[in-house]
């Protein structure tokens, strides 16, 4: 069975349409991108509702906002949607992560279309496969049970580690430290999240998982 595909990119953009502040959809729609153009986050979510794109690009800086509250009511129901998140430089999300890839103000359209590559349908050149679950590396996409979702980086060297090391149970502070880069371990509990997030795309019944065991004052075990 092959992979690869030819459907070209969807792309969800949230934005305004402003005069001083470039945009790059007509750019982005030349260049054979299927681009779907929302001005609200809450707008933004009714389309998520339908239809999941391959990636979201919240374009902050047109909409006069750090994009920090758009960024996290996407991804409290949507954590596997990759985001690129656009900001200028006088309206920076303040000591803190909201998105896994930000740009600032100004940049070309080739830097905008090397962030969207990798989230592009088709396979790379890393696949990792493990029993049902097929992992691209390059275009950080899992395939599993007839689903496929992107994910987002962390997401993805998270399950890399798990097939890598299937089997073996995975000290949850040691998972925490290499993921997160690290040497403060007493809080875990985004490794936690994380990996509630992967048991979504791989397991059948997430609440009873038999693939990503947790294993009680220990870690993590990637069951095959």
């Amino acid at each position: 069975m092959t992979y690869k595909s030819t459907r070209k990119t969807r792309i969800l953009w949230a934005g305004k349409r402003r005069a001083d502040i470039p945009s790059f959809v007509p750019d982005l729609e030349n260049r054979g991108y299927k681009v779907t153009f929302v001005s609200t986050g809450k707008d933004a979510l009714l389309k998520l509702n339908k239809r999941k794109p391959d990636v979201m690009i919240i374009d902050a800086a047109s909409m006069r906002t750090t994009g920090s509250r758009i960024c996290k009511s996407i991804q409290v129901k949507y954590p596997s949607i990759p985001i690129i998140l656009i900001n200028s430089p006088e309206n920076l999300p303040t000591n803190e992560i909201v998105a896994e890839i930000q740009l600032v103000h100004p940049f070309t359209i080739r830097k905008l279309e090397n962030r969207i590559i990798p989230f592009s349908p088709g396979d790379g050149d890393e696949i990792i496969k493990a029993g049902p679950i097929h992992l691209d590396m390059d275009r950080q996409v899992i395939r599993c049970n007839r689903k496929e979702e992107h994910i987002t980086p962390r997401m993805a060297e998270l399950l890399k580690m798990l097939i890598k090391q299937k089997g073996e149970v995975l000290d949850r502070r040691k998972m925490f430290s290499r993921i997160w880069k690290t040497d403060y371990t007493e809080d875990t509990r985004s490794l936690d999240v994380h990996i509630n997030w992967l048991r979504k795309i791989v397991e059948k019944d997430p609440d009873h998982p038999i693939l990503i065991l947790t294993i009680r004052g220990k870690g993590y075990k990637l069951d095959l």
